[in-house]
């Protein structure tokens, strides 16, 4: 229940973060039939799709660090289904993470990483 929570809290952080820095969000929880994108943005020309991943501590390593090769393989999957359900072409894409860290304080570590994968 707590994780679930803090993924949901991570998600909005990211959310204003992705906002304040001028992002259009086009998709937040974009589900199909092969899994789920945290969110789906526009920034200028460019389609972002963004992973988000929150860390209470360090036990597991840190939030950037667990986007893994299986996870960007599905997202990517993920994403070329999104285009073309959509009929999005001739763009150009991105694959974001956002690492929200609350390990060494109160106050979020907010960092996120462009063309993560």
């Amino acid at each position: 229940m707590f994780k679930k929570i803090l993924g949901q809290q991570g998600e909005d952080i990211a959310l204003k973060y992705l906002k304040k820095r001028k992002y259009k969000i086009l998709e937040k929880n974009y589900k199909c039939k092969i899994g789920e994108i945290d969110i789906i943005t526009k920034k200028k020309d460019i389609l972002c799709f963004v992973e988000v991943k929150t860390r209470s501590n360090k036990n597991f390593g840190l939030a950037k660090e667990a986007v893994n090769f299986t996870k960007q393989e599905k997202i990517r999957k993920i994403a070329a289904f999104y285009m073309k359900n959509n009929d999005i072409k001739d763009i150009q894409i991105r694959f974001d993470v956002v690492a929200i860290d609350y390990s060494d304080a109160t106050t979020p570590n907010i960092e996120i990483i462009k063309n993560a994968f």
